[in-house]
């Protein structure tokens, strides 16, 4: 996984867990598409502040994750409801009986909504 993608997403899990400023920081470098001197800018900081700012939450959230481990349990998850609902679909498609494939597309529709 590209690591903007995963800080974003530990910011989205963790990013309570940082002070405000950091918090908002990252959001506004990594989800914002800001840059340092955007960032700087709003709030009234150097470059620097912002980049110390971003290294220091950066490294809280992996170390958060390192601990608890929730997107890693959680991509986890959803990899092995995507294998049960490839299975489902092929017991749907091999079976003719219309109540079982009725139930098969009910249990897809629920499975569907925790991906």
């Amino acid at each position: 996984m590209e690591r903007n993608v995963q800080i974003s997403m530990l910011n989205q899990i963790y990013g309570k867990l940082l002070t405000q400023k950091q918090y908002e920081i990252i959001d506004d470098y990594y989800n914002n598409d800001l840059s340092l001197s955007e960032i700087a800018e709003n709030n009234q900081i150097t470059r620097q502040a912002v980049r110390d700012i971003l290294k220091k939450g950066e490294k809280k959230l992996f170390e958060y994750e390192e601990k608890l481990m929730f997107m890693k349990r959680m991509l986890n998850q959803e990899k092995k409801i995507e294998k049960v609902l490839e299975e489902l679909t092929k017991i749907q498609v091999n079976d003719s009986d219309k109540e079982i494939a009725n139930i098969l597309e009910t249990v897809k529709k629920e499975l569907n909504c925790l991906v």
